[in-house]
């Protein structure tokens, strides 16, 4: 019989937060905050650090918690706890995303066997190797996701994965032609120890933000994007039955248990979502799918060529929130 814990151990507690912020996030945000309420851990969203242009609905905000949920979740598993997740509906509070509570017990070994790999995964932008992934693997992802309530499409045929390239390439030529979403991804652009963003040399920043917010980048951004799409092993749309909160906090445990059991495999994973961040372009990546369900990422699989070093996360006390 298992029975909760009354007051969570703050050393614990650090120890789970200390996972679940290794997630991913969209330009690094990392736009999650935790609360410890009694025997319950609240997940809340991070309002002020959105991407109102880039992620006007908060979609892909939700996404990331959901990430970092997923996190917590395995982290839980493999320190000897369940943890058992609610996702309030109809809450005034729009922050808190869901409650766990930890039950002492066994949990499933499907999630304490990820807990080593939540530090190794990385967003691997470059180009993979040139290898084919095993038909076994790409299932055992599928399968990830869909034990998460979401569904994996894999766009397998030259004419979902060029379709698929092209949608990117016009993603891109759309994002950069707005200057507002430039001076967003501008102001994203951070030296290594702020902790977050997109990171880059301390001296290079100011350049490097004056060229994003000056030039339209769009067809080079989208000619690399658009290679980077067609050479991958594994190319596949994450989808969800709704398109609400709860949808969205779905899709984030989805990818992220995808992601770590992708890494299992040898696999690392990046992101090509500009056909799902632009609304006319959204319908058209899902009709790649022939289903009636919504496109929430698009995600690229392979065997990377080369070790990356982990991007910086925030102190574990500035996430922690009394």
């Amino acid at each position: 019989m298992h029975s909760p814990i009354l007051t969570l151990d703050a050393d614990l507690t650090e120890v789970l937060v200390q996972a679940a912020i290794l997630a991913p996030s969209s330009h690094n945000t990392q736009p999650w905050r935790f609360r410890l309420a009694g025997d319950t851990i609240e997940l809340r969203a991070d309002r002020t650090r959105a991407l109102p242009v880039n992620d006007p609905h908060d979609r892909e905000l939700t996404i990331s918690c959901g990430c970092a949920l997923f996190n917590l979740r395995v982290a839980a598993a493999a320190a000897g706890w369940i943890a058992h997740v609610s996702v309030p509906s109809g809450s005034a509070d729009r922050d808190l995303l869901a409650c766990v509570t930890l039950v002492r017990g066994t949990a499933p070994a499907a999630l304490t066997h990820l807990a080593p790999l939540i530090s190794e995964r990385r967003t691997y932008r470059k180009r993979f190797v040139d290898q084919p992934i095993e038909e076994a693997v790409i299932i055992a992802v599928q399968a990830a996701v869909a034990a998460e309530g979401a569904q994996l499409c894999v766009l397998r045929s030259d004419a979902q994965r060029h379709g698929a390239a092209s949608l990117v390439a016009e993603g891109d030529a759309m994002q950069w032609d707005d200057p507002d979403w430039r001076r967003e991804l501008a102001d994203w652009m951070h030296p290594r120890r702020r902790g977050d963003g997109l990171t880059m040399p301390a001296l290079a920043v100011p350049l490097a933000q004056a060229v994003v917010r000056t030039f339209d980048m769009g067809g080079g951004v989208g000619a690399k994007d658009r290679d980077l799409a067609d050479a991958s092993p594994l190319l596949a749309v994450i989808s969800t039955t709704g398109d609400i909160g709860a949808d969205w906090l779905a899709a984030g445990q989805a990818l992220q248990r995808a992601l770590l059991v992708g890494l299992a495999h040898g696999l690392q994973a990046s992101y090509l979502n500009q056909p799902v961040q632009c609304d006319e372009l959204r319908p058209q990546l899902q009709a790649l799918c022939a289903d009636l369900r919504t496109a929430q990422l698009l995600v690229r699989w392979g065997v990377p060529e080369s070790a990356l070093s982990a991007a910086p996360r925030r102190p574990v006390a500035d996430v922690i929130v009394s």
